[in-house]
């Protein structure tokens, strides 16, 4: 099964302050819903939180949520302790056959923990300076630009171009 990771960052790599992101480019949602509908995504619980209620669970995904609390329980998400148990739970077939990729949708923490498992990162960069508390990972040399959209006008007025990374 392909890891995918994806995010949208500042160049100096903020992904979010408050518990939230702190832009708005309907573009990148648009691109996050394409690229996640129809696989299973996972994420960490402040993630969870931060979804508004009326999103939650995702629809047309399989919402796996890491959490440390063996008590957690959300209706239309499954628990799970670790990034590898995440990844064992997006591998099952709920089906007659096993997904053939999953997302990593965040945060921070989660994003850094998944690294080493992606296979794909999925970078929307967003061409501002705003001030934050959550920071992607910075991807090693062994992980090169495959694709690049240049960069683009939101019609929210900010430029933003999308990237992929492989290695």
């Amino acid at each position: 099964m392909n890891i995918g990771l994806i995010w949208a960052q500042t160049p100096a790599g903020v992904i979010g302050a408050g518990n939230a992101i702190p832009w708005r480019v309907p573009e990148d949602m648009a691109h996050f819903k394409a690229t996640t509908l129809g696989h299973p995504v996972v994420m960490g619980r402040k993630t969870w939180d931060s979804l508004p209620a009326r999103f939650r669970p995702l629809s047309g995904r399989r919402n796996i949520v890491v959490t440390r609390d063996p008590r957690w329980a959300a209706e239309g998400a499954e628990r799970a302790g670790s990034i590898a148990d995440a990844l064992e739970l997006a591998a099952d077939a709920s089906g007659p056959a096993a997904p053939a990729e999953a997302w990593v949708i965040g945060g921070g923490e989660i994003y850094r923990a998944a690294m080493p498992h992606a296979t794909v990162l999925s970078v929307t960069e967003v061409d501002s300076t705003i001030d934050g508390d959550t920071y992607a990972p910075t991807p090693d040399p062994s992980w090169k630009v495959s694709e690049d959209e240049g960069w683009q006008s939101s019609t929210s007025g900010l430029r933003y171009r999308m990237r992929r990374y492989t290695r």
